[in-house]
């Protein structure tokens, strides 16, 4: 359930609006729309107290950003974010499932993790994203955290090979400093995989680089989700401003 304290202005720009749930209705719709997407779409196996929503054990501690189009009235966007405060009362980080986050240690007071990205198929021209983004960015304004972190998921449809070649073009210029490098737990074998080609980022991996995120080391291999896993860190003085406000309007 979402903290009443963590209030946010929504907004609104043509017919997509975005604002944080304000309560559980709100909340299942976006589960419903992560199942949709991860299951039903690209075969995630998932673990669910309730059939039909993507539901595990972080959720009530997270914050979850939604975008919602006014002409259907339907949740088609949505995010989750996992503040500092909140990943010391569940324990840990998202993201500490497949990575060892020591080296981020001394990030920990000050960095919001992000998960759970999700955009309606039929939605996904970018509008929804930068509705996210903007979202996002009154948050992290808001609340004063100065580091994000988040999983950017490849699929591993063709064996994982879009995966290594996208890792070695991302690594070549954005990669993190060794200090807060991290350590995939089930380790993607990139060298096995990476043939030499030069692939396409996926968008939101695309989007986080463009922001000025880097990329902690090796993906790590989901195999619920069926997915290479890169954890991208965005440090807030880092962001890239010009296109922030391209992609903000």
């Amino acid at each position: 359930m979402l903290d009443v304290r963590r209030h946010l202005p929504s907004a609104s720009a043509g017919r997509y609006h975005v604002a944080l749930a304000v309560d559980d209705h709100e909340i299942r719709e976006a589960q419903r729309l992560r199942y949709k997407v991860f299951a039903g779409e690209l075969g995630a196996r998932l673990s669910t107290v309730l059939p039909g929503h993507d539901i595990d054990l972080y959720d009530p501690f997270c914050d979850h950003l939604l975008v919602r189009d006014l002409d259907a009235g339907e949740v088609v966007g949505t995010y989750r974010i996992l503040p500092p405060d909140a990943a010391k009362r569940v324990g840990s980080y998202y993201s500490e499932q497949e990575f060892d986050l020591t080296r981020l240690h001394f990030l920990r007071p000050r960095m919001a993790e992000l998960g759970r990205s999700c955009v309606d198929p039929a939605h996904r021209s970018g509008a929804v994203i930068a509705r996210l983004w903007m979202g996002l960015a009154a948050y992290m304004t808001r609340y004063g955290y100065e580091y994000i972190i988040g999983c950017a998921s490849i699929g591993m449809a063709d064996g994982g090979h879009l995966a290594a070649n996208a890792y070695r073009q991302l690594a070549a210029r954005h990669l993190a400093p060794i200090e807060w490098h991290t350590t995939p737990r089930a380790r993607l074998p990139v060298e096995s995989l990476d043939n030499g080609q030069v692939v396409t980022l996926p968008p939101l991996v695309k989007g986080y680089a463009r922001l000025g995120a880097m990329v902690c080391g090796e993906p790590a291999w989901d195999p619920d989700f069926n997915t290479a896993d890169l954890l991208m860190l965005l440090p807030m003085a880092q962001l890239n401003r010009s296109y922030a406000r391209r992609l903000l309007g």
